[in-house]
């Protein structure tokens, strides 16, 4: 499962970094909650948004330290993010850490819940 996981990881990277919209609705559940470093909780279509209308834009985003704990149907996956990209025109470069937990929806794994908040 952690290869799986990791591999979805990677897909959903590639996914925020080329604003690939079919394959962020792939890979985010409908009900996704997502508190964000600011605080703000998030849903799908909120994130979706974002980089839909170039509100959001990445253009660089590392990760380190990448852990992933398989629990049955579900992966909880944390992991430090040097993310370099603009937020509403304006340079966001941001170091955070995150806790992502991937679960079972039907025959695919998704990202149902997320956390980020900024590395002082």
């Amino acid at each position: 499962m952690e290869d799986n996981i990791a591999a979805l990881e990677a897909r959903l990277r590639n996914a925020m970094l080329n604003a690939d919209i079919s394959e962020l609705d792939t890979l985010l559940a409908d009900d996704l909650l997502f508190t964000n470093h600011l605080g703000q909780l998030q849903s799908k279509q909120d994130d979706i948004q974002a980089h839909r209308c170039g509100l959001l834009t990445i253009s660089a985003l590392e990760l380190a330290d990448l852990k992933i704990k398989p629990l049955g149907d579900m992966a909880i996956v944390t992991a430090q993010a040097d993310i370099q990209g603009t937020y509403a025109g304006q340079p966001a470069n941001i170091v955070l850490r995150f806790t992502r937990v991937w679960a079972k929806q039907g025959d695919a794994f998704q990202v149902i819940a997320a956390h980020a908040s900024a590395v002082a």
